[in-house]
């Protein structure tokens, strides 16, 4: 008898055990599908859309308008040499879609700002029903081969919003990344709008208001293979 309920016990405890494992295994893949899938609810931001760059691969742009998004900025130039293949495809392709279209230039703190807006230049035409441009900071001077000053990268990036601002006739939205702002600091001390980034949660670490938001960096969706980078804008 004794060894019929301790046998029983064992079998309970084994029957929780696979319980909890298996509810653990179903919580975490409803969050890997919520994270994937998830956006804010347009009721809050209406104004919603995509940033696209040449790791999306191809992009059904009416899948996206069919999605809710409204606009599409573009990945165009990275640094002094960095050019997106797709960019002039991109934007034809976005814009039949009924998107509002704008380009994104990937800012290295290792080469000069002159380089970099002549590369941007020759991507991006002039053209008034362009967004404002965008300039995202995401990389930092300790990964150039040669050592850059602080002082150096906020000179470089004035100079090149500056540059960049005169090609596109509108003021650069600033696409500023956490590891960027934490090393630098720039976001309060350059009045452009902000551009920020963080999964589901509205970003704060900027000091200030912000105007776009990419909420989730890899949305799965129909309009690509890969994730797509989804944006809403500030109401």
């Amino acid at each position: 008898m004794a060894r019929r309920k301790s046998t029983a016990r064992r079998s309970w405890r084994l029957y929780a055990i696979a319980a909890i494992v298996l509810a653990g295994a179903l919580a975490l893949a409803w969050y890997w599908w919520d994270k994937r899938s998830w956006t804010p609810d347009e009721s809050v931001y209406p104004e919603q859309g995509v940033a696209i760059d040449d790791r999306a691969g191809l992009v059904g742009f009416e899948t996206v308008r069919a999605l809710g998004g409204q606009f599409a900025y573009l990945g165009a130039s990275r640094g002094a040499s960095g050019k997106d293949q797709r960019f002039a495809r991109n934007v034809k392709a976005a814009r039949r879609a009924g998107l509002r279209v704008g380009a994104i230039h990937l800012f290295d703190p290792c080469v000069s700002a002159d380089a970099q807006s002549a590369n941007f230049v020759t991507m991006v035409p002039r053209d008034g029903d362009l967004l404002p441009p965008a300039i995202e900071l995401t990389a930092i001077a300790d990964e150039c081969a040669e050592p850059v000053s602080d002082a150096r990268v906020e000179s470089e990036l004035l100079t090149l919003i500056n540059q960049v601002e005169m090609h596109a006739g509108k003021r650069a939205i600033l696409k500023i990344g956490p590891a960027f702002e934490s090393r630098y600091g720039l976001a309060e001390g350059i009045e452009r709008d902000l551009w920020l980034t963080r999964d589901r949660f509205a970003p704060t670490y900027s000091g200030r208001p912000w105007l776009l938001w990419s909420a989730n960096a890899a949305r799965a969706t129909e309009a690509s293979e890969e994730p797509i980078e989804w944006v809403v804008v500030q109401p």
